[in-house]
């Protein structure tokens, strides 16, 4: 029998390199398939996948016509999915560059959660709408621009004067960022998911579609119902209290201690 002779370190370095770019690739995979699930951008991804299958398919056959066909399809589908998916790219590529969520806010005294609490109880019991974008690692300059700048402390003084029907900035978004209002009366990208579309109001549409393209947090009080919503990653959680919200709001930036008092 023939000897075998012992793999090398180059060897070695060889198959670490290929099994160390198969994990990497595969982690990425994961990651983004994690981040894109429950949104319209599945869909497409299946059909990269199918693509890739009857490309590989046409190849080994040798079929001329289908692998110029599939050429061309995929670089039209490239553009294709640029254009209408770019809203997903946007907020994938921020959550990939963003880091802890919040994490440069965990030091901030939390006074304006307790703002918030108390504007959203006293909108309902007036029966007032209201829209609040909390702002987080990604900048929201593009939409707080569309709006009158305030930048001012949080206080729920100031909000429910901006809320009220009988002032000039009720109508869109207020911009929270830490605890400063940046800008009131904000425009906010709508979502163009199908349902949402037939079954929200504006109000609720433009914080589903704000928390798509980003990873602001936005808080809707219906005008309607005098109901609290909370929109994140793209999903709203409809229905919860004043005190649910106050929960969500401190685990998000990681507040162990603070007044409960109005």
């Amino acid at each position: 029998m023939a000897d075998y002779l012992p793999l090398t370190w180059s060897a070695w370095l060889n198959y670490m390199s290929h099994a160390a770019d198969i994990l990497i690739t595969a982690i990425i995979i994961y990651y983004t398939l994690s981040l894109l699930k429950g949104t319209r951008a599945i869909a497409i991804f299946k059909g990269i996948v199918i693509l890739v299958f009857l490309t590989a398919f046409a190849k080994l056959l040798n079929l001329t016509t289908l692998s110029w066909l599939l050429s061309a399809a995929w670089v039209v589908g490239m553009v294709a999915i640029v254009i209408v998916f770019q809203p997903e790219l946007r907020f994938l590529l921020a959550k990939l560059g963003s880091g802890k969520v919040a994490g440069f806010l965990f030091r901030i005294k939390p006074d304006w959660i307790n703002a918030i609490i108390e504007t959203m109880e006293t909108a309902q019991k007036k029966g007032w709408g209201a829209l609040i974008v909390i702002e987080l690692n990604m900048g929201m300059k593009n939409y707080t621009e569309t709006g009158i700048k305030i930048d001012g402390e949080v206080s729920s003084e100031l909000m429910l004067s901006i809320f009220n029907p009988a002032g000039p900035l009720h109508d869109g978004a207020v911009v929270i960022k830490g605890n400063k209002i940046l800008a009131a009366s904000c425009i906010m990208p709508l979502t163009m998911e199908e349902i949402a579309s037939r079954i929200l109001g504006t109000r609720h549409r433009a914080a589903v579609g704000i928390s798509e393209v980003s990873d602001a947090w936005a808080i809707v009080l219906s005008e309607e119902t005098s109901s609290i919503s909370l929109a994140r990653a793209g999903k709203l959680t409809r229905n919860i209290s004043s005190e649910e919200l106050r929960k969500e709001l401190v685990a998000l930036y990681r507040v162990k201690e603070f007044d409960t008092a109005p």
